[in-house]
């Protein structure tokens, strides 16, 4: 077991931790390389985008070849465009458009690696003899962790090192997940190819939108792709502006930081807890109390009391969040058929790379015309009708017994 699992869990973890990096990192390294704010934001956008494009059309690929192979060549990817970046500004200098060029170029390895990893689960749980949700929630606890880390890890590397140092760095972690692929054995990550699922896509983009037709076109996976947007909308708003302009007004920048760990130390638990007992309790009974909790915690952060508060209703909906995304995980991998789930698994991470957008978008317009705190009410509100609405979603209450 150990020599499937481990090395599955530490290239995924490797690899998202190199995307968390990278998404800090390189707008910062814009920003003290060009000096406009304005650059850095541009670079961010020009990566998501890109990247969405490039999960619709990659997870296509990844039902037709083994998914082993699709994280490599997804990490080779990043890791050659990072690794650009360093010989660039050692010989011609870098400027703007480099920065958007390899941004959008190292995208074309982040979601579809991410994609690649969580369709190969199932055949791995079964080739090491594991319960796929305890795998699942040992590998949402690792994004816990990969999102603790990554934010204070990006943050050190551009205040200590050169930046060019930074950006062999960036390079080399996306190096070491494509290693770490590697000591997964192949026909351990092998599945059955279907080629009536995808046979009958002629293009392109018939390929890219073919994982959009089957969530839209199938209830259950449906309800589950709009509770994770819903969710991503509302951290997003939190994370990204809320919180931020809160601690501003208070004169305590510094608190932000804690706040986006405790989130993520929230999650850490709540996949591990998934992990240990996920088994044990319905998948119905892990979403309504994952969406409970978050809620619970959503209503405590939107106080915007002491930071002892905030730092307490971002660790509960981290707690939520963390037991939330297992079940959902869990549930489409199983759900969708071992030929489709690449092409499924894609297009809903391309929607979860196009959202926060939406969320930040969403809290700044709110901000402006209204108040900090009606934001952080109505930000709130928006997640209390979401589970409202789960909880009244029949197909949900099938959890663990449907399949496409």
């Amino acid at each position: 077991m150990t020599r499937i699992v481990l090395p599955y869990l530490a290239s995924y973890g490797t690899s998202l931790l190199g995307n968390s990096v990278t998404a800090i990192a390189l707008p910062l390294l814009v920003l003290f390389t060009t000096g406009s704010p304005l650059g850095a934001g541009a670079v961010a956008f020009a990566a998501a985008v890109p990247s969405a494009l490039a999960g619709l059309l990659m997870g296509f690929l990844v039902d037709r070849i083994n998914r082993r192979t699709a994280a490599i060549l997804a990490d080779v990817i990043s890791a050659l465009a990072l690794a650009l970046l360093p010989l660039i500004e050692l010989t011609i200098g870098l400027n703007l458009g480099w920065f958007i060029a390899i941004a959008v170029l190292n995208s074309f390895g982040d979601v579809p690696g991410v994609t690649a990893r969580e369709a190969m689960l199932p055949s791995l749980a079964r080739a090491g003899g594991i319960d796929p949700a305890r795998l699942i929630g040992l590998r949402e606890s690792l994004g816990g962790i990969s999102m603790l880390l990554g934010p204070a890890a990006a943050g050190l590397l551009v205040a200590t090192l050169e930046p060019v140092a930074v950006m062999w760095v960036t390079a080399g972690i996306a190096a070491l997940a494509a290693l770490l692929t590697l000591l997964i054995p192949a026909r351990a990550a092998a599945h059955e190819r279907s080629e009536t699922s995808v046979g009958g896509l002629r293009s392109s983009a018939g390929a890219m939108l073919h994982g959009l037709r089957l969530i839209v076109r199938t209830p259950l996976l449906r309800a589950l792709v709009l509770l994770l947007l819903a969710l991503a909308v509302v951290l997003a708003a939190f994370q990204g502006m809320v919180i931020p302009v809160h601690f501003a007004f208070r004169g305590e920048g510094e608190a932000v930081g804690f706040v986006l760990s405790a989130l993520a130390a929230g999650m850490l638990v709540g996949g591990g807890v998934f992990a240990a007992a996920g088994a044990r309790l319905p998948r119905r009974a892990w979403l309504i109390a994952g969406i409970l909790v978050i809620a619970a915690g959503l209503a405590v952060l939107a106080t915007l009391e002491s930071t002892v508060i905030v730092l307490l209703g971002a660790a509960i909906v981290g707690l939520g969040a963390g037991s939330m995304n297992a079940v959902v995980g869990l549930t489409f991998v199983e759900a969708v058929d071992e030929g489709r789930r690449g092409t499924v698994l894609g297009a809903q991470n391309a929607l979860m790379t196009l959202v926060p957008a939406l969320g930040i978008g969403l809290a700044s317009l709110l901000i402006e015309f209204g108040s900090l705190e009606l934001t952080a009410a109505i930000l709130a509100g928006l997640w209390l009708l979401t589970v409202v609405a789960a909880l009244f979603t029949r197909r949900l209450r099938r959890l663990g017994t449907e399949r496409l």
